[in-house]
């Protein structure tokens, strides 16, 4: 465990700001967290890879970040496998692992940045996979007390990126561990964008080449954030009635859209925004990234105050122009 007082966080945040915390602890497990509750300086922050967060100023206060980083089988038959992973292992680290080990189920969450503890809070997903597809159970410390408590995925009340560590405990529980259960059988999900055409181009569906194709495609249009500061995706894609998304595609007869559950249809935030003008175009020292509308960047020395301008800007524009209130993915700190 380590422990430093007046902390800069400029490389605990992928947005790169360089703001500082009055403390930051990193634990190893959950007896040293346990021994370290009673002394923490209120109000507290439980981070990972600090990729989904906006700081909008400094943090008074202590900052809790995970460095347990074991991954190990602890179950399953002949069809799956359960596997407990440390909440501090990078995300993308562990997609790897299950790619090597032959385990499906998290192959389309390749290069997702973050850490294994944060995906079980942020629900996190990409072409057409969510973490709560395969999460069994979370492990947790609740902070109030350090006792221990085990959320199942039902528990968890997962919905699209949401689950209850996000609303009704929110800042209550510290990710210890989370147990996958993931396939031993071949189980491709090719559907979504155009993961069937690039996995077809490297020879077939297999998990290596699945990988390859969501990196390859990932990489194609989200900048690096060692190289320019954002996180990711910063707006949540909309979820509207069928209604609704007639009237637009009334007007936009080309309007990309999925399935979503009730029979709503999920509309893509980038292609709105695209649509209001903001894609490449600057607000200050914050940005639109211009291979990606739904990535807000920080062009150098912007700060929290900048980006949260921009993104209030564009969902004003977005809301005038297509009468949708777009929701921040990215978490105002």
């Amino acid at each position: 465990m380590t422990i430093r007082d007046n902390c800069s966080l400029a490389d605990r945040n992928t947005f790169g700001m360089d703001i500082r915390a009055d403390s930051l602890i990193d634990w190893a497990s959950t007896d040293e967290l346990k021994n370290v509750l009673h002394d923490i300086e209120q109000p507290i922050l439980m981070i990972g890879g600090g990729s989904n967060l906006l700081f909008m100023g400094d943090f008074r206060g202590t900052v809790l970040h995970s460095t347990i980083s074991s991954i190990e089988v602890i179950g399953g038959d002949s069809d799956h496998v359960h596997v407990r992973v440390g909440a501090g292992v990078v995300w993308d680290d562990f997609v790897a692992w299950c790619s090597i080990n032959g385990y499906w189920g998290v192959e389309n969450l390749s290069a997702i940045p973050g850490e294994v503890g944060a995906s079980a809070v942020q629900n996190i997903g990409a072409y057409g996979v969510e973490a709560k597809d395969v999460i069994d159970t979370v492990q947790t410390i609740c902070l109030a007390d350090g006792s221990e408590r085990d959320f199942t995925n039902a528990q968890c009340r997962y919905a699209y990126r949401q689950s209850i560590f996000k609303n009704e405990l929110k800042g209550q529980y510290a990710v210890t561990y989370v147990i996958f259960t993931l396939s031993k059988v071949a189980q491709p999900k090719l559907g979504y964008g155009a993961i069937a055409q690039e996995v077809e181009r490297l020879g077939g569906p297999t998990l290596e080449n699945i990988r390859k194709a969501v990196i390859a495609i990932r990489e194609s249009k989200l900048p690096d954030p060692k190289l320019l500061g954002n996180a990711g995706s910063f707006f949540m894609n909309p979820v509207i009635s069928e209604q609704e998304f007639n009237i637009i595609r009334s007007n936009y007869p080309d309007v990309p859209s999925y399935p979503a559950p009730d029979g709503m249809v999920k509309v893509p935030a980038g292609w709105l925004i695209e649509k209001t003008g903001w894609k490449g175009r600057s607000l200050g020292p914050a940005a639109v990234y211009e291979k990606q509308a739904l990535v807000l960047v920080n062009k150098g020395g912007a700060t929290g105050v900048d980006v949260k301008r921009l993104a209030d800007t564009i969902i004003e524009d977005v809301k005038q122009k297509f009468g949708i209130t777009l929701t921040t993915e990215v978490n105002y700190i």
